[in-house]
């Protein structure tokens, strides 16, 4: 792999950022497959918000990944689907499919692919918080969607390809 990121017709074992992988092929038929952490709990992103385990529970169960939209930069056109959302003992894990239904999902291909756009970034209505100190510490969420981004809001929420 070139400078450790994805180019059409390889693929990357995530384990070594982190995140959960396989031997699936990164691209399959016409998407490339991504995966990572959309949100690590205990950590305080650049809002000062933390997610602790559990806090996405209720909102998976009554969404599934299908009702969770994969956007670019939060934008509304969907750039292609997530295949698996679940809480895991480091965070949210996100495994999906960035397709090539239209010219903004093949930009985000070929913006992945060259290592340009690594960032994950969850868009969500709070259920249930509370305070610690200056932190707010998110308890019940309701995720909408999970978006690729060049600057995500929590530094370590990354993607790779899968």
């Amino acid at each position: 792999m070139s400078g450790g990121w994805c180019v059409a017709g390889e693929t990357r074992d995530a384990r070594a950022d982190g995140a959960r992988g396989d031997s699936s092929p990164a691209p399959r038929g016409s998407s490339l497959v991504i995966e990572g952490y959309a949100s690590l709990w205990g950590v305080a992103d650049l809002n000062r918000d933390v997610t602790v385990r559990g806090c996405f529970e209720q909102s998976l169960v009554g969404r599934g990944p299908a009702g969770v939209r994969m956007l670019h930069q939060h934008e509304d056109a969907p750039v292609g689907v997530w295949d698996e959302i679940y809480e895991d003992e480091r965070g949210l894990f996100v495994r999906g499919q960035v397709m090539d239904w239209s010219a903004g999902a093949r930009f985000c291909q070929a913006l992945v692919r060259a290592g340009a756009l690594d960032g994950l970034s969850i868009g969500f209505r709070p259920v249930a918080a509370r305070r610690d100190g200056p932190l707010r510490v998110l308890t019940a969420v309701d995720l909408w969607e999970v978006s690729l981004v060049t600057f995500p809001m929590l530094p370590g929420a990354r993607l790779v390809c899968a």
